[in-house]
């Protein structure tokens, strides 16, 4: 049996709907898992039933995270936030966490798990933190811009058997100060936190990067996504 994996959903306000991208899930598909899209639900009992389903979930991009999970007022640059899909996934990853069942995050994935234990956030990169290195590319998603750095002998580093590797790069928050149950696995020549882990979890990575978009074209996206699914065997 293939393990299903629990894909949380994309929302648009403007068009009340649903969506995705076709990138998370045959990222899944192709590494050996079947990706299932949650309803867009903060409803406890409806949450456990569906996770009781799955073997893993996958956290993915889009909305800025609300800045009071992690006790801060809203800066004037940020974001369109979606308080819905917060608290959804404040469940999701709590029972995950408490069930261990395995967990990656993707771009909003990465700072919604170091706000949800505990971190803080930028709310906007350029205005809070400015740098010289391209976070926010245009033009090709798939193409790389920027490097990261592997932590020696991080989960990463010793999955991917390398100590760099380039990376495309679409946010403009990022990790503040890291939550105490989470360990950086890469940064970017700015210093900025591209992944991390929870050391005791069986496995929560999340990157800030998209291998979604990636993974067509570049090994490493497809050994992320082929390292989160073999996780669950």
């Amino acid at each position: 049996m293939k393990p299903v994996i629990g894909v949380m959903p994309l929302w648009d306000e403007l068009r009340d709907s649903l969506w995705m991208l076709p990138g998370y899930l045959d990222g899944i598909s192709q590494a050996g898992g079947v990706p299932l899209i949650f309803p867009f639900t903060s409803d406890e009992e409806e949450l456990a039933q569906l996770m009781d389903r799955c073997d893993g979930f996958l956290l993915t991009g889009g909305h800025d995270v609300s800045p009071d999970i992690y006790g801060e007022d809203p800066l004037p640059q940020l974001q369109e936030c979606c308080r819905k899909r917060d608290d959804m996934e404040l469940i999701v990853l709590r029972k995950a966490i408490e069930q261990d069942k395995p967990v990656l995050g993707i771009c909003r994935g990465l700072q919604f798990i170091n706000a949800a234990l505990g971190g803080t956030l930028y709310q906007d990169l350029p205005t809070q933190r400015p740098s010289a290195v391209e976070h926010h590319q245009s033009g090709a998603y798939d193409a790389p811009t920027h490097d990261v750095e592997l932590v020696a002998d991080s989960p990463l580093c010793r999955y991917l058997g390398k100590t760099s590797m380039k990376v495309n790069s679409y946010h403009h928050q990022g990790v503040k100060d890291l939550a105490d149950s989470l360990s950086v696995m890469g940064t970017a020549p700015d210093g900025l936190v591209e992944a991390l882990y929870r050391p005791s979890s069986r496995f929560l990575w999340a990157v800030q990067w998209h291998p979604e978009f990636m993974f067509r074209t570049d090994a490493d996206s497809r050994e992320i996504f082929r390292a989160f699914v073999e996780s669950m065997s």
